[in-house]
């Protein structure tokens, strides 16, 4: 890729990204863009609906009854994007792969983010984290996130969501409002996922291409793992074949969708052939409903 070519495409996600964080601003979703409390001030009783983290469980003992934090609102949040930029994310069967709707996402919550006058902060990652951006704020920064979301070259192949958010808890010493954005082709994540949901606010944009459920009907083809390098040879006329390959793929959403609820953790599909943002305003405007209540 030529460096015009390379600017034109940054330019070309830059000016789309800048017009929907616009757009996610202006409606109620702009809410998950506001202040949260951080610093402690004092004690109150439990009353239902309050965020059961926030117990403080050394008065509760003393006062033999729930007694919850209250802090003073911090109006500054710090949000961190864990992007996934595994080998599955290049493939496609749509205009868009993976990688580069999950490119134009960052930029969505980048120029939102500093737009309220936020810091926003990347960590690429595989099986391993590639490269760390931290946060800070700007027009300069948030492109250079975007450059790194399209440009940077991973050195593995596999996913390991767990190695990412602890790396999270290593360089993140405040709590952070953090995005996965993953197809999440990974196993035993749940736990430390989990585990930063505790600290953090967490949410999960699980990226989709429909072919990940469905197989064409092309006679026999060679299927590739792009993570793991395996091959395997099918016949897609048969129609028990295609139709184990939908049943697997759906027993894997399925599960996927039940660890991250069994986790407190909020997640949307994002699908590379159809509009996205009108489900983003609404996912981020239920979540900042639940978290303001």
């Amino acid at each position: 890729m030529s460096a015009k070519q390379w600017l034109k495409r940054v330019r070309a996600v830059e000016v789309k990204t800048r017009l929907l964080s616009e757009q996610l601003l202006q409606g109620q979703a702009h809410s998950i863009f506001t202040g949260r409390g951080i610093d402690f001030e004092d004690v109150r009783p439990y009353q239902p609906g309050d965020d059961v983290r926030r117990i403080d469980w050394n008065v509760t003992a003393r006062m033999r009854e729930p007694y919850v934090k209250r802090f003073i609102e911090e109006r500054e949040l710090t949000f961190i994007i864990l992007l996934d930029l595994s080998s599955s994310g290049v493939f496609t069967s749509a205009e868009q792969s993976k990688n580069e709707l999950a490119a134009e996402l960052c930029g969505v919550f980048g120029f939102s983010a500093i737009r309220s006058n936020d810091r926003v902060g990347m960590a690429l990652f595989t099986d391993h984290v590639e490269a760390w951006i931290p946060p800070s704020k700007g027009e300069d920064h948030v492109l250079h996130m975007i450059k790194g979301a399209l440009f940077h070259e991973p050195t593995s192949t596999g996913t390991n969501i767990s190695e990412a958010v602890n790396f999270l808890a290593r360089v993140s010493t405040r709590p952070a409002v953090v995005v996965v954005i993953s197809d999440f082709m990974d196993e035993g994540f749940e736990r430390a996922i989990k585990s930063a949901n505790q600290r953090h606010e967490m949410m999960a944009l699980n990226l989709i291409d429909h072919r990940d459920f469905e197989l064409p009907r092309v006679g026999w083809v060679t299927l590739q793992d792009p993570e793991t390098g395996d091959f395997v040879e099918i016949n897609t006329n048969r129609k028990k074949i295609r139709a184990a390959y939908k049943e697997r793929a759906m027993a894997r959403y399925q599960s996927l969708h039940h660890k991250l609820r069994s986790g407190g953790v909020p997640a949307l599909d994002i699908h590379t052939d159809r509009p996205y943002f009108a489900d983003l305003c609404q996912f981020l405007t239920d979540r900042a409903s639940r978290r303001l209540a």
